[in-house]
């Protein structure tokens, strides 16, 4: 079968942003992986996420894995030409996507309505941190804010203690990706439909709605059942063993036990001791939890005289799951990795690649745009 090449889906597409931090930044980044001719409109001084390190060859990291493959343009919006332009980019866009803070777009001058009703078949996206309406829809949303808000942060980290928080947020800025994420599907669809209707559509994409979606299974735990949550660190709350144990050489495994089958074989190829398998204490999951710190520090004991790569060769054997708890040094060489080659001015960044291969096609070759760097062609083209 013939491979295509997924780096033209979108060809022949223009899409307008008027971007900045990470939700938007997302979104255009994938629609120019896919094809799309995206434009990014700057401030004069720039999108300020440029400025968030300078920890990727004097580039900031955020920014280099978001922003390739499109083209800058700095625009002043309020002056009157820059303004022009603008509007001229609109025009002939197929997608304008904007993330400006609550109210901002409005206040440029030309509303989302009358764009789509002078452009019908311009699709829109507003990314904003709690909507279009209701009484938060005007305040301050950064990533932090959203997982507490939506009760991320409070399930996630480790049980509380006497004078102890447990409470944690998640490393990864989990609430931007899922607000651009949800933003990619959304502007997908609508493309989808366009290209049956000829019509296109506003898209609001809210970060607390998009994340408190991911939030669903302890929402109704709670709501149907008053479950209220805990927090476990890296445990099971109703299943054992199921968690992280040090080894010897002082590297850290997790493993997962999901049946009584699965429990034999461990304890038959990895503890060395088929007898822990029928004693009464630890015989079906409901005893083991009701024993877990007894079992778990005979876990802990055995596990302790092993380095991890032995741990992990009786675990295969065994046929148990089982993930290696890595660190940055260990991301780097870990060997499912695939990369992308993006190129700045200051040299070529690999980074790591997309979780999506179509037909084994990894596009490369991108470019981070410089501020401004297609300002003036851009100029040209649209001052129409």
């Amino acid at each position: 079968m013939e491979k295509q090449d997924s780096s033209t889906d979108l060809a022949g597409l223009l899409v307008v942003t008027i971007e900045q931090a990470v939700a938007a930044p997302y979104v255009s980044c994938r629609l120019a992986d896919a094809g799309a001719r995206v434009i990014k409109v700057e401030r004069p001084e720039g999108d300020f996420a440029r400025n968030y390190d300078s920890n990727a060859l004097g580039n900031s990291a955020y920014f280099v894995w978001l922003n390739r493959g499109k083209e800058s343009i700095a625009l002043d919006l309020k002056d009157k030409k820059d303004f022009l332009i603008l509007k001229n980019l609109i025009s002939k866009a197929d997608v304008l996507i904007q993330n400006l803070a609550p109210g901002a777009f409005d206040r440029l001058g030309v509303s989302i309505e009358s764009l789509r009703l002078e452009y019908p078949s311009l699709i829109t996206c507003s990314i904003s941190g709690f909507g279009d309406k209701g009484p938060y829809k005007n305040q301050k949303a950064y990533d932090m804010l959203i997982q507490a808000e939506t009760g991320l942060i409070d399930i996630t980290g480790l049980p509380d203690r006497e004078n102890f928080d447990g409470r944690a947020k998640v490393g990864a800025s989990v609430c931007d990706i899922s607000a651009g994420m949800t933003a990619y599907q959304a502007i997908l669809q609508a493309l989808i439909k366009r290209g049956i209707s000829g019509k296109g559509r506003h898209i609001s994409v809210s970060m607390f709605n998009s994340l408190a979606d991911w939030m669903n299974p302890f929402y109704l735990g709670y709501v149907y059942n008053n479950k209220t949550p805990k927090r476990n660190g890296m445990t099971h709350p109703i299943i054992v063993p199921y968690g992280a144990y040090a080894c010897k050489d002082e590297l850290t495994i997790l493993i997962a036990i999901q049946n009584d089958r699965e429990w034999l074989n461990f304890c038959k190829v990895v503890l060395g001791d088929e007898n822990i398998a029928q004693d009464k204490k630890f015989k079906t999951n409901s005893n083991r939890v009701v024993n877990r710190d007894l079992i778990e520090k005979i876990i802990q004991d055995k596990f302790m005289e092993y380095n991890r790569e032995d741990i992990i060769n009786k675990l295969e054997e065994a046929s148990v799951a089982y993930g290696r708890i890595s660190d940055m040094e260990q991301l780097k060489n870990h060997p499912q990795n695939n990369y992308l080659d993006i190129d700045t001015k200051s040299g070529t960044v690999k980074i790591l690649g997309p979780g999506a291969i179509h037909d084994n096609f990894i596009p490369n070759g991108k470019s981070m745009p410089e501020l401004n760097e297609h300002g003036e062609k851009i100029r040209k083209e649209f001052n129409l």
